[in-house]
């Protein structure tokens, strides 16, 4: 008795029919979007200046809708023996640990500041996915943080959101900077 590719990958998550509806709500409410700033911004035609800020964009967000609509019913014409799984469970639960704390480190980075954010990330994706050791993940997480804060404050003197750890890491390092500027 051989397995078929739905018994090998585990239960569905959901099927193909559902991804599809889903992702044409999205790009319809985009388009929506689109459309609706292009109104605000003016659709018309100028006759000195030609179009208006939003006359393109107007029919770029009509098209997307558009092409929404036609998505969702031809996923709503299909017949349900045709739906296939679009994603397993356990393939689901694998993008979604990367997703999830992704989307955190987004939010942290305008809270506590990029270098402290980046830290935090790097310190859980070495702990919860690759099992190291404490000592590898504080070596590795903070030395990279040390490394990009150097080269992006100090070198390039580009600032980026920093936290007050980083404030003063910047603070202590700038005399070494200045001293090694200098130098070459």
């Amino acid at each position: 008795m051989s397995e078929g590719p739905q018994d090998r990958a585990g239960r569905a998550a959901f099927g193909h029919k559902s991804a599809e509806i889903a992702v044409a709500a999205l790009f319809f409410l985009l388009g929506a979007l689109v459309i609706t700033d292009s109104l605000r911004l003016g659709i018309g035609w100028q006759e000195v200046h030609g179009p208006k800020p939003g006359y393109f964009p107007f029919y770029v967000g009509l098209i997307i809708c558009v092409s929404a609509l036609v998505n969702a019913a031809s996923a709503l014409r299909a017949r349900r023996d045709r739906d296939k799984a679009f994603v397993a469970v356990d393939q689901l639960k694998l993008v979604l640990a990367v997703l999830v704390p992704t989307a955190v480190y987004v939010a942290l980075v305008g809270w506590i500041g990029l270098y402290e954010a980046s830290v935090l990330f790097v310190a859980y994706f070495m702990r919860a996915l690759g099992k190291y050791a404490w000592w590898k993940i504080g070596v590795v997480a903070f030395g990279q943080g040390v490394f990009f804060l150097a080269v992006f404050e100090l070198w390039f003197q580009i600032p980026l959101p920093k936290g007050p750890a980083a404030e003063w890491l910047v603070a202590a390092l700038r005399p070494a900077s200045l001293w090694l500027r200098a130098l070459f």
